[in-house]
């Protein structure tokens, strides 16, 4: 117990004891460990927090990433999103968010340099991929050829060393627009198409999909930058799952290959990377505009779920929606415009009417439109995720890097509630059977 209390710091009362201990508030938590002292013997572990999900738990501190979810802001690395999603692009965003400032000219000639450089695999990849069946679902294969690649780039463990970890960085960002579109090619039974190093990054992507027998594939700027866009969108978001994933994960101290491939496995979840899918299915479950107020009503009954409105974090609106609605425009300029979108924006308008979902706090998110554009690319819905897991690759590394310079961060070993039988006694099975 401490004598006196400090004025950043939280009293606590033990009811049990009557005991009163004085813990230390900074950034506006309190750390775990200091709980461990309110206990009622001395033999006994000290109290711990449960939180399910860590929904009030900040398990590290980062510079990396800023989200105010009551205002509806996201920053990255200070800039507005709704800054860089205007007048940046995404390697410039990937730079920011791996080195914490803007590239000056030179640094960022240099990166797209590097990234393009690296864009080609090992040809044993093509075989690696190819043994996958013909309907593997291309997350499967991205997971698995993301972590296959630490296997080609042993040096890769070397993670204390600062230029071993950018080179990773580089490889890592670069490859996986190779990994994805091969996924697609193959779900299609498509020859993979090399990278084209004459072309930008989101264009070569583009490339690689959609490329058949013409001498050059040129997208549609519009195209372009809408995907662009939609990288930088999804580039970091905090401390969400499978950020969570390759924290927990690279803090075994593995390799950085691994750590992303535990991240796109989390963003493999329907709960995490697959629900701008879910939204599809809903509209088109919906149907037309006619049908929609009885949709509502069946989700205030709780016979239907609003998919693709609220967020864990935003309780104003997602920042990216906006962003992705005006990109919409672009894109079904060039596409044409799918008959599901004036489906969803007479959804989008009822309900930011109905008090029933004002109440709630439920306003679009990033998922409501996304899906809507990606489906004009002529993107297959098992696709989704795999794009979702190209523009987050940068915000994966950045939290990995960060992580792995952190010298608070220990290996992840939360701690559990045990609730199972103690101290049985064990009968052999010659007895237990007789």
């Amino acid at each position: 117990m401490t004598d006196v209390a400090a004025k950043d710091s939280l009293t606590v009362r033990d009811n049990r004891t009557g005991e009163e201990y004085d813990i230390a508030i900074t950034d506006n938590t309190i750390a775990a460990k200091d709980l461990g002292q309110i206990r009622l013997t001395d033999d006994d572990p000290g109290l711990a927090t449960y939180d399910p999900g860590f929904v009030n738990t900040a398990s590290c501190r980062s510079a990396v990433t800023f989200i105010d979810g009551d205002k509806g802001i996201l920053e990255y690395r200070g800039y507005p999103i709704e800054q860089l999603a205007e007048k940046s692009n995404f390697l410039e965003v990937a730079y920011l968010l791996i080195h914490g400032s803007l590239p000056t000219k030179e640094q960022y000639d240099t990166w797209v340099h590097e990234i393009t450089y690296h864009t080609f695999v090992h040809e044993n990849v093509k075989g690696f991929m190819h043994g996958f069946r013909y309907d593997a679902h291309p997350m499967g294969m991205l997971m698995a050829s993301v972590g296959a690649l630490s296997t080609f780039y042993p040096d890769a463990r070397n993670i204390s060393d600062a230029d071993n970890r950018h080179m990773q960085i580089v490889r890592m960002i670069a490859k996986m627009p190779t990994l994805g579109a091969w996924s697609f090619r193959h779900a299609q039974g498509k020859p993979f198409v090399y990278p084209d190093n004459d072309l930008g990054y989101t264009a070569n992507f583009l490339s690689m999909l959609f490329k058949m027998s013409e001498q050059k594939f040129e997208a549609d700027e519009r195209l372009v930058k809408a995907l662009d866009v939609l990288f930088i969108l999804h580039a970091d978001h905090e401390q969400n799952c499978s950020t969570n994933a390759v924290r927990s994960v690279g803090s075994s101290q593995v390799d950085p290959y691994s750590a992303v491939a535990a991240g796109v496995g989390a963003l493999y979840g329907p709960l995490h990377g697959g629900a701008n899918e879910a939204v599809l299915r809903m509209l088109k479950r919906i149907g037309s505009k006619d049908n929609i107020p009885a949709f509502i009503e069946g989700v205030k009954d709780g016979n239907e779920r609003l998919m693709g409105f609220g967020h864990r974090v935003y309780k104003n609106f997602d920042p990216r929606a906006t962003i992705i609605k005006k990109a919409c425009d672009d894109v079904f300029e060039v596409t044409g415009v799918n008959p599901l979108l004036e489906i969803a924006k007479e959804l989008e308008k009822i309900a930011l009417e109905d008090e029933y979902f004002v109440k709630r706090k439920l306003y679009p998110n990033v998922d409501f439109y996304s899906g809507l554009i990606y489906e004009a690319f002529q993107f297959p819905p098992e696709m989704f995720t795999v794009l979702f897991a190209i523009g987050r690759t940068p915000g994966w590394l950045a939290q990995w890097s960060e992580l792995v310079q952190d010298k608070d961060q220990k290996i992840a070993r939360p701690k559990q509630i045990y609730t199972g039988d103690r101290e049985l006694t064990f009968t052999a099975a010659s007895e237990r059977w007789a």
